[in-house]
């Protein structure tokens, strides 16, 4: 189980390294996006599999893009960039992508079925990967930006 976690931990800071050099942010906070993405992915993956009774993907999505929005807030004094500079980047291996692609797939199979009952189930299949997708991005966005306006102060002067 440790082997998981650190695996898992280790690819999602691989990936937030990646997306924030898209963005180029100072280099000093590459290490601040790479650990908050690992603690925010190991996080969610413990809630879903380590619990005695395990957490859906969509709160343990929740409650891990809290923790990002939490160690983005207190990290970003010591990395002298905003917040949403450590933020953004450790969300962004959480995506849900494969329901995503899921959710194109079922898209493009009922554009292209002519018969009424493969339609209905492309379409439910289109449905209801559409809405975890959905779902999954709401949770990212109200759990990570939910830190930056409880601890507005904290948050706003890491630059200063």
């Amino acid at each position: 189980m440790f082997e998981q976690i650190f695996q898992d931990a280790l690819f999602s800071a691989i990936a937030a390294i990646g997306f924030a050099a898209i963005s180029q942010p100072p280099v000093r906070a590459y290490l601040f996006c790479a650990l908050i993405a690992a603690v925010g992915h190991a996080g969610r993956f413990l809630l879903m599999t380590a619990l005695d009774e395990p957490l859906h993907i969509v709160p343990a999505t929740l409650c891990a893009s809290f923790a990002v929005g939490l160690l983005a807030v207190f990290l970003s004094p010591l990395s002298k960039t905003p917040a949403e500079t450590c933020l953004f980047p450790a969300l962004l291996p959480m995506i849900p992508g494969i329901y995503a692609y899921k959710a194109f797939g079922g898209l493009a199979m009922c554009v292209l079925r002519q018969s009424g009952g493969a339609f209905d189930r492309y379409f439910s299949l289109f449905m209801q990967n559409g809405l975890m997708c959905m779902s999954l991005l709401l949770c990212l966005v109200i759990g990570g930006t939910i830190p930056i306006f409880i601890f507005k102060k904290v948050s706003f002067q890491a630059t200063r």
